[in-house]
């Protein structure tokens, strides 16, 4: 299952992240940096499902 939320990490950054924690801080502050750039959103949506 982790496979597929980093293969949705890398075309989407904040689905990934929503399917590892659902609507919380991390997703908010993912969707933040997608739109600020798309390689920060990455690097954090693989760093949030690495970590949990």
């Amino acid at each position: 299952m982790d496979f597929i939320r980093i293969l949705f990490s890398v075309l989407l950054p904040p689905l990934g992240v929503f399917l590892q924690v659902g609507i919380k801080g991390a997703f908010w502050l993912n969707l933040l940096f997608t739109l600020l750039g798309y390689i920060p959103g990455i690097i954090h949506a693989v760093w949030v499902i690495a970590k949990n």
